[in-house]
């Protein structure tokens, strides 16, 4: 019995076949960055005085990395807002962002310096779950690509875009998340746009010229808290008329497999977020492993908020529950954990392909700029040999549990507290008390659901923890308090 992989893998050379014959096909050709007239090596073999490698190594002494936490790391959680900002955010003035000042006649690097008064803030609202983006080996591989090549990259990815930089941050994402390969795209939400609408197409190429069938479809069965992206592209695949939808309640597993089992339609796709991002829950991953099995599905995750996080070696929510065979297709980000830019699509030679030659938000966007490409791959090494900081963020959600009482299990903590006046109070005060804390409130969330997004960091300590759960305690009753909320629904 052919496996769920193997009928897509025939059903995707199918639609590359179709895409051969039209010539419509798209190739990625990296252009080899030069600086002067010497090959420009990568960063991380140049450290070590070695040829270009022609494919990701991983060396801990190609980067400086460290076994604990430095001064530096402090940089990512603690910030300061002007007293013209402080203000409006009391009274939930809307802002365009203008009120703080500039004086330039004051200053000598360009910038000036602020004619303002500061109030310094704790960030717990962030996603740079492992404090990396102030990391100085990141910040360096950034600054050295600069200054040998510019900012570019000239042009789309297809067009002129992409580099030996893109293709080595590629074949690292692909390592870490075991995959046959990768396709880095200029966000995560792009991604997942790109995905969605190439998912679409394969019905649309497999039909030809005749009108789809119903049965023979592709039926895409998504979470219904699936991230913004996700939606908006199922929304764009949807117009191809070869795709037909199916909203499941909120990790309801019950649910998936009947509507998987009264479903006609061979070709089935399931994509899910793996951590939510507004209410901090995991996918029941090792049940969906085996409804794979089961139904023959494709299974698509979105781990954007797992990735450099969970598993042992930062791979995401996958490794975590032993799950990374039964994943087909695995988008990210580079943005939160990795606290760089970008997205990526971890998947097959197949599937990149395909996605390149058909999906748009990736053909028709500017390719990721050099250094932003050489940074997030120095992210990834130090990300998986940095592993206090995995370590690290997990203590504070521990901490975090022992503190307030509150059933935790990830470093997205949403504690709902209903009404979105009680939910910007409670905001108010808690920026009163020296902590960055923003309200989460509709149409993000539905209503009356409105609550505090706290996001925990490797660098927040446990001081940090024991004055936020102080002041968390003055403003909402931790017993009232739900965390999850489970019977929202998506408004696909």
């Amino acid at each position: 019995m052919a496996t769920p992989s193997a009928w897509w893998d025939n059903w995707v050379e199918e639609a590359l076949a179709t895409l051969d014959s039209l010539n419509v096909l798209r190739s990625l050709r990296p252009i080899c960055l030069r600086k002067g007239n010497h090959r420009m090596i990568p960063f991380e073999a140049e450290l070590q005085n070695v040829p270009d490698p022609p494919k990701f190594r991983e060396d801990r002494g190609a980067f400086e990395v460290f076994d604990e936490m430095q001064q530096w790391d402090r940089a990512s959680v603690e910030v300061e807002i002007g007293e013209a900002t402080f203000l409006r955010w009391m009274h939930d003035t809307p802002s365009s962002g203008d009120e703080i000042g500039y004086n330039t006649a004051d200053g000598d690097d360009g910038f000036g310096v602020y004619n303002d008064k500061f109030k310094k803030l704790i960030l717990f609202s962030g996603n740079d779950y492992l404090g990396l983006s102030s990391h100085p080996a990141i910040g360096r591989a950034a600054a050295k690509a600069a200054q040998e090549h510019g900012m570019g990259p000239r042009g789309s990815a297809l067009i002129c875009g992409y580099t030996n930089y893109h293709r080595l941050l590629e074949s690292s994402l692909a390592d870490m998340k075991k995959k046959e390969d990768c396709l880095l795209c200029p966000t995560g939400f792009a991604a997942n746009m790109a995905l969605m609408t190439t998912i679409g197409s394969i019905g649309s190429f497999l039909a030809g010229k005749n009108v789809t069938a119903e049965d023979e479809k592709i039926a895409v069965f998504s979470d219904a808290l699936n991230h913004a992206s996700i939606i908006d592209g199922l929304h764009l695949a949807q117009r191809q008329k070869s795709v037909k939808v199916f909203i499941y309640r909120h990790c309801d597993m019950s649910h998936l497999n009947m509507l998987l089992t009264h479903c006609r339609m061979r070709r089935k796709v399931v994509v899910t977020d793996s951590l939510f991002s507004m209410d901090g829950d995991y996918t029941p991953l090792v049940e969906l492993a085996d409804l794979r099995k089961k139904h023959g599905f494709l299974l698509v995750i979105d781990d954007a908020h797992g990735t450099f996080v969970c598993g042992k070696n930062g791979g995401g929510v996958a490794e975590e529950f032993g799950c990374e065979k039964d994943v087909d297709i695995c988008v990210g980000t580079l943005s939160k954990a990795a606290g760089c830019h970008g997205g990526f699509i971890a998947c097959s030679k197949r599937w990149k392909l395909l996605i390149q030659s058909r999906g748009r938000s990736f053909i028709f966007s500017t390719a990721t700029p050099v250094p932003v490409a050489a940074a997030a791959h120095a992210a990834v090494v130090v990300a998986k040999h940095e592993a206090w900081r995995r370590k690290a963020i997990w203590n504070r959600v521990k901490d975090f549990h022992l503190l307030t009482g509150i059933p935790v299990t990830s470093p997205i903590i949403s504690l709902i507290v209903g009404s979105e006046d009680k939910a910007l109070q409670a905001s108010r005060y808690l920026l009163q008390s020296g902590f960055h804390v923003t309200a989460i409130r509709p149409p993000t969330v539905p209503p009356n659901s409105c609550r505090l997004r706290v996001a925990l960091s490797a660098v927040h300590t446990r001081e940090d923890l024991e004055n936020l759960a102080a002041a968390l305690s003055r403003c909402i009753d931790f017993q009232e308090t739900r965390i999850y909320n489970c019977n929202s629904y998506a408004r696909l």
